[in-house]
């Protein structure tokens, strides 16, 4: 091999290995940023309790001794609460920012968020109509997940009518449509609702809030549900960076464009909508996270998602934070992250730097 040979390779490899480092640095920083905003969560509320007091909790419980009244009221606190809220607003954080980061994909557009196909709107008219019914909190649930997968098939059967299922143009279109005939739906059944109480829960539930969805079990179905929706994008993560190339220059390499899209969509769709059905519509994560993972680590999808994640999540942790201890009262998330997200997503467009293929 001649000089002139092994230089490019040796440069590359030293590029490649910088390039590493860079992203092993990111991930190190924003996992102990998450372990900080966990530690704070747990501390910090209503009740304070002491970090040391915390590590004393958990000391004895694991040796079994008897606890007494303070401690056992911070046992309440700490597992049936703070706990699984923590662990709720991180998957949530985390499950909207993968999603995000997986139709920008498919899309090739920066500009796209989870609720491009119309997820959230069905979502939101599914819990309008379990609210107007007087439905238990599981049947809200249900509702809105099921009516945001609903939205979403609905999506995909007008496109395959109309486009034949072979133009993400079409797709983009139809789910403009979907989500303003939801959207029109859920006004109106907010219109024609008569009792103020009802009317009010409607519009605190589509702001979303994690104050009524801190129980361990609903953290439970949110961990099934990320788990599902998350492993087969995390599979196809080399596949989905062909997607970069354009539909024709991925099939040349091998890679079932049909197949690997109705992925992308299924798994980005089960990811959103437990997201929203339990916590109600949280906005703009799953559109800044996603360009914010790029400028630290690049657009390669397989080094990209454990940046979306762990930012996701930090994300959604620092978000309650400010809910729960700097704000009065329990403002819902969704506003925070829209006041938050609005103006970082114009400093992120002023930034001006080239990071998308």
């Amino acid at each position: 091999m001649s000089l002139s040979q092994s230089q490019p390779r040796s440069l590359a490899g030293r590029v490649s290995r910088i390039g590493l480092r860079q992203e092993t640095l990111v991930y190190l920083a924003l996992s102990l940023a998450l372990l900080a905003f966990m530690a704070i969560n747990v501390a910090l509320g209503r009740n304070s309790i002491p970090i040391s007091e915390i590590v004393n909790l958990i000391w004895l419980k694991i040796n079994g001794q008897v606890l007494d009244p303070t401690y056992r009221r911070w046992e309440v606190v700490l597992f049936n609460i703070r706990l699984p809220r923590i662990f709720m607003a991180f998957l949530v954080g985390a499950a909207l920012s993968l999603a995000g980061a997986a139709y920008q994909a498919l899309f090739r557009n920066p500009m796209v968020a989870p609720d491009i196909l119309g997820v959230s709107s069905g979502a939101g008219v599914g819990a309008s109509l379990a609210i107007v019914w007087g439905m238990p909190t599981i049947g809200l649930h249900l509702m809105a997940f099921f009516f945001g997968l609903g939205a979403v098939f609905l999506v995909l059967f007008v496109s395959h009518v109309v486009g034949r299922g072979k133009s993400l143009l079409v797709l983009i279109l139809v789910g403009v449509v979907v989500s303003a005939l939801f959207g029109a739906l859920g006004s109106f059944i907010k219109y024609v609702s008569s009792d103020d109480s009802t009317l009010t829960a409607m519009v605190l539930w589509l702001m979303g809030s994690f104050a009524r969805s801190s129980a361990p079990k609903d953290a439970l179905v949110m961990l099934l549900a990320f788990s599902i929706g998350a492993i087969p994008l995390l599979l196809t993560r080399w596949r989905i960076n062909a997607l970069a190339f354009g539909e024709e220059e991925a099939q040349t390499m091998g890679v079932d464009y049909e197949r690997l899209r109705l992925i992308i969509i299924i798994s980005s769709t089960l990811l959103t909508a437990s997201s929203v059905a339990l916590c109600g519509m949280i906005g703009w994560v799953g559109l800044i996270i996603p360009h914010l993972a790029r400028f630290m680590v690049g657009p390669n999808f397989g080094r990209l998602w454990p940046a979306v994640v762990l930012g996701g999540g930090l994300f959604m942790l620092i978000v309650d934070s400010v809910v729960r201890v700097v704000l009065p009262g329990e403002m819902p998330v969704g506003i925070v992250t829209s006041l938050l997200g609005a103006p970082l997503f114009i400093y992120i467009l002023c930034l001006g730097r080239k990071v998308w293929i």
